[in-house]
């Protein structure tokens, strides 16, 4: 595999820290490719404005527009399009961080907000058809991404029932709204709880745990979202109403 390993968290000396170095190394040494961006020693950057684009501050400015124009004339910011080669390198790519207010950090999603740009991970148009390619293709698509994210509260409060709502709900908008949506497939994902105060026998058990899953990373099938274009939605984007019929929420959108 050839792996971007995308961290965000701002201590390498944290569990999240630890893990990716326990992460990185068994890849390697499992004969993997990695390469990796560590937001916050980098000082990512995580605010789009004119600048990305080489656009003038003195007009206005639609994003959209503006960046699919400098991702095909190549005035995109130096930033963005360092990150988008490691992007387009990597057949498979791991997101790591700490879950925050029920979200990654936000410079994990300036991230996503600046190297996704119109007419590279979204809004990639299909010739034959017209429509956006999407939910299962487009930019990304052939690629397989890995959300690893750690979390202080303990499991049963993060289950079907806990407190806090399932976890699986909780990463829906990133499992689905942006690593699916831009065609990349979503591996389920790796979940540390009770993170906050690990004993040095807990830790061992959950990087014996990691070593393990990312060993059967090449074989694993991703989650069975539906895809967009698969038969399953009307042509408003609507999920038919024989599929899953008379149920409604985040779980139709599973086969």
């Amino acid at each position: 595999m050839r792996v971007l390993w995308v961290l965000a968290h701002p201590d390498p000396r944290s569990l999240n820290g630890s893990l990716r170095d326990h992460g990185i190394r068994t890849l390697r040494e499992q004969g993997h490719e990695v390469l990796e961006s560590d937001l916050y020693a980098m000082k990512w950057n995580p605010v789009v404005d004119h600048d990305d684009f080489g656009h003038d501050p003195a007009q206005r400015l639609d994003v959209l527009t503006e960046s699919e124009q400098a991702l095909h004339t190549g005035t995109l910011s130096p930033d963005i399009r360092s990150e988008q080669d490691k992007l387009l390198w990597a057949d498979t790519v791991v997101f790591q961080f700490p879950l925050w207010w029920f979200g990654p950090p936000a410079i994990l999603k300036g991230w996503f907000d600046r190297l996704f740009v119109q007419g590279f991970a979204q809004t990639v148009i299909d010739p034959a058809t017209g429509r956006a390619r999407r939910y299962g293709d487009g930019g990304l698509v052939g690629r397989r991404a890995l959300v690893i994210t750690t979390i202080g509260a303990k499991a049963a409060t993060t289950g079907p029932r806990g407190i806090h709502g399932d976890v699986d709900d909780l990463l829906f908008p990133l499992l689905h709204g942006t690593i699916w949506y831009t065609g990349m497939d979503a591996l389920r994902p790796f979940v540390v709880n009770s993170a906050l105060g690990l004993s040095t026998t807990e830790y061992d058990t959950v990087a014996a745990e990691l070593a393990k899953r990312l060993a059967s990373l090449p074989d694993e099938r991703p989650i069975p979202f539906r895809s967009q274009n698969g038969g399953d939605y009307d042509d408003h984007l609507v999920l038919r109403p024989e599929c899953d019929a008379g149920a409604a929420g985040l779980r139709v959108h599973y086969r």
